[in-house]
């Protein structure tokens, strides 16, 4: 049984931050920093590039520190007697500063975890059980995947740039030629390697950021139908309910009136 016991989701510190813990904290602790840092590993002191996370093992000295400013991080510490095996097995290393392949999936897995983790529902633990499960799988999938691929590694800090800029702009209609352009790749050349590294192609992530930022809007804004379509890059506010449905087997004006945050009514 995996045991969630805090976590912090998009968690920033404006100033200087140092934790340093010879015995640890008792438990195990995951932390993915999105700013550079200076994280001790296996007794040497490291300066990381953004986007890097490490596992801290049960009894493990933590110590890392903020090198850029503002630091921002999510983490968890959680407990369980089978962690040392369920590494092994996925063969992802305990005290070990590794790079963050996909840091928009790590970060909405620990999202989620908070979200669990404040409200009490029946199935709470067994939730977030899962979660970390799902996680910690996908890391050793991408790790394996990618640190073994030359062509991937090489081009990864592009993608990632590419795909933090195709997240932050929902409202823009991006082509695949564009993009790939933009790359320097051809279509074909670049649609292999989006897919390699992200495990969904391009065309489909784009629809899933879309429809993702459909959902809040319909949940927390007062916009009609029509408004969110063109927030969300749809110029034919038909084409974004078909899709919108067939994606979440509802219309947008059921799903706002099923899902719409009391706040907003």
């Amino acid at each position: 049984m995996i045991q969630i016991k805090r976590c912090g989701y998009n968690v920033m510190h404006e100033e200087g931050f140092v934790v340093d813990r010879p015995e640890g904290s008792g438990d195990y602790l995951f932390l993915l920093f999105r700013s550079k840092m200076e994280i001790e590993s296996q007794g040497k002191r490291i300066v990381t590039e953004q986007n890097s996370y490490i596992l801290f093992s049960k009894g493990s000295k933590q110590y890392y520190r903020v090198i850029e400013q503002p630091m921002v991080h999510d983490w968890f510490h959680f407990d369980s007697d089978e962690m040392d095996e369920l590494c092994e097995q996925l063969q992802l290393p305990l005290d070990t500063i590794m790079t963050a392949h996909d840091p928009f999936y790590i970060s909405r897995k620990v999202s989620e975890l908070q979200s669990e983790h404040i409200h009490n529902g029946p199935y709470k633990r067994e939730i977030m059980e899962a979660t970390v499960r799902c996680l910690l799988m996908k890391l050793s999938e991408m790790r394996s995947r990618i640190d073994s691929n030359h062509q991937i590694s090489k081009h990864y800090d592009q993608f990632i740039n590419l795909r933090n800029m195709i997240y932050n702009t929902p409202s823009v209609s991006y082509s695949v030629n564009e993009l790939a352009a933009s790359m320097n790749m051809s279509r074909s050349h670049f649609q292999q390697l989006y897919k390699e590294i992200f495990g969904v192609s391009v065309i489909n992530d784009v629809i899933h950021n879309r429809l993702e930022y459909a959902l809040y809007l319909l949940e927390n804004s007062p916009h009609d139908v029509k408004t969110i379509a063109e927030l969300c890059g749809y110029d034919n506010e038909v084409h974004f309910m078909r899709q919108f449905k067939k994606s979440v087997r509802l219309t947008p004006t059921e799903y706002r009136r099923i899902y719409r945050s009391p706040a907003t009514t």
